[in-house]
């Protein structure tokens, strides 16, 4: 059985479910990483239900990066040594994180039924016995748990769609499609985050419900006096565009080149998983890295346009970007690739199908600012919260009756 490397790393802040209420299983990104939709949304249904945070291996299979071999040493701490207490201190009540052992593969049907075993006794060893009243309902944004599900003791299956693996840059697309396929018919609801993923999945024969992405208008249209990091570049030298996110094959190379060219001054800020050469060796272009999300509406303010110069791609056409709505939150002109998500919001920031439309665009906003019917448009947002996505995501994941048998078929 797997012991000591997935259940010491729990976290034991009160987990304690009452009777008549849920305990969430969730398998996403690691916990604390980045600000994930499923971090958003799980974060805000913590005061009414516990959750088991499940940190997985990722989609992507490591390689000899430096960032690729950092990633499995922190991992390999994860597995082998318990959570600090400052780290305890900070992780939210009725939350406990646990990292399983896995085998950073899914190929073949060993690692498969390995990574199956190691992770389903982990997961339900952490979980411990039932109690009365308490409904356990698995909720997963990645398609590789698929051989793990029906190995939970759980009540209540949800695949939470996030993105489409099979185009993902970096990913082993026809894997991801399999396990997907798989997933699908072994959960009891599917939860989809784009009208394109939507589509793809009536394909395989599942009707999902669409959930789009919330926002936190607080956090992003708050206005900081906090001094700028020193490589923040000097508006002398022309506009500063600014774009967030990671920086990876989805970007538009060309699109970013005519930036720097007939502009001004981009910064690409988050990390840079598998980023074009062109870009990450273009002088002009400033790369710092990832940076605290907390610093991020402080970049915002200072920055003259706001940028999402993604190509058009399948992946980009799936994806409903978190941060869309974040870039319209803080009141700054923004300029976006025309994509299925950004399309009806059109008239709240400025859609843009070319090249040379993007540069005229970004030149006029750069000089003349936020157009007023743009704010006026962007008011709607506040019937985006992530307080009302996660009562509409709690409805959805619900089972009718509960709680009810754990089993489905394989």
């Amino acid at each position: 059985m797997v012991m000591n490397a997935a259940t010491e790393g729990a976290t034991t802040n009160a987990a304690g479910a009452g009777p008549d209420s849920v305990e969430l299983v969730v398998f996403s990104d690691d916990w604390g990483r980045h600000p994930s939709s499923c971090q958003h949304l799980v974060k805000r249904l913590l005061g009414r239900h516990s959750a088991l945070w499940v940190n997985t291996i990722g989609t992507r299979s490591p390689g000899l990066s430096w960032r690729d071999l950092g990633k499995i040493a922190g991992k390999l701490r994860a597995w082998v040594r318990p959570r600090s207490g400052e780290s305890e201190v900070s992780m939210p009540a009725n939350l406990r994180v646990i990292s399983p052992r896995m085998y950073p593969g899914f190929r073949t049907g060993w690692q498969r039924r390995l990574n199956a075993r190691w992770v389903s006794e982990a997961v339900n060893t952490t979980l411990g016995p039932r109690r009365d009243g308490v409904t356990r309902i698995a909720v997963t944004t990645i398609p590789i748990v698929a051989d793990i599900f029906p190995m939970l003791d759980v009540d209540h299956r949800v695949y939470y769609c996030v993105d489409d693996f099979s185009v993902w840059p970096g990913l082993d697309g026809k894997t991801m499609d399999e396990m997907e396929r798989t997933l699908v018919q072994r959960v009891d609801r599917v939860v989809a985050v784009s009208q394109t993923i939507v589509d793809r999945l009536k394909t395989m024969g599942v009707e999902a419900a669409m959930l789009t992405h919330g926002i936190d208008t607080g956090h992003w249209s708050r206005v900081s006096n906090e001094p700028l990091p020193g490589w923040w570049p000097d508006r002398v030298k022309g506009p500063i565009l600014l774009f967030w996110g990671v920086i990876d094959p989805r970007m538009d190379v060309e699109w970013c080149r005519s930036l720097v060219r007939r502009c001004g001054q981009l910064v690409l800020v988050g990390p840079k998983d598998g980023a074009p050469p062109a870009l990450t060796k273009n002088p002009v272009i400033r790369l710092p890295g990832a940076i605290p999300y907390s610093v991020l509406p402080l970049l915002a303010q200072h920055a003259d346009v706001l940028v999402m110069p993604y190509a058009d791609l399948p992946v980009t056409r799936a994806m409903q970007p978190l941060k869309f709505k974040e870039y319209l939150a803080t009141g700054k002109p923004t300029v976006v690739r025309a994509l299925p998500a950004t399309r009806e919001w059109s008239d709240a920031a400025d859609v843009v199908a070319t090249a040379d439309e993007l540069v005229r665009v970004v030149k006029e906003r750069a000089h003349s600012g936020l157009p007023g019917a743009q704010r006026e448009a962007r008011k709607r947002l506040a019937d985006e919260s992530w307080e009302a996505k996660a009562d509409a995501f709690e409805r959805l994941i619900m089972p009718r009756t509960r709680p009810g048998s754990s089993a489905l078929p394989g």
